[in-house]
Order: C-alpha cells, then structure tokens, then sequence
C-alpha cells in the first residue's frame, strides 16, 4: 500500500513546500497572499491555454 501511495505523498510535499516558498518572496515584494493567490490563478490560466500562438 505504501508503495502506491508513497508518489502522491512525494508530490504533496513538494507542492506544499513551492507554494509556500512563493507565498513567501510574494509577501517580501509587498503582495499580500490574495494577490498571490491572484497571479497564480492567472499564471495556470495561461499554462492551461498553451502559449498564446494562434494558428
């Protein structure tokens, strides 16, 4: 059981410990963690909808 959940353990872990470090140097430029959370949302909007070329 350990084995199968040991990769979602790992992914976990490293999500919490990015969003904390961003949080973090967001805080120390002036940004409060609404804004943070703000400018995540539209960086993953972007992500999710490529690179912007149209063809």
């Amino acid at each position: 059981m350990s084995r199968s959940l040991d990769p979602f353990f790992a992914i976990a872990i490293g999500l919490g410990a990015a969003l904390t470090r961003i949080n973090r140097e967001e805080r120390e430029k002036g940004r409060s963690t609404a804004e943070t959370f703000d400018v995540f949302k539209k960086r993953m909007g972007i992500a999710w909808e490529g690179s912007g070329g149209k063809s």
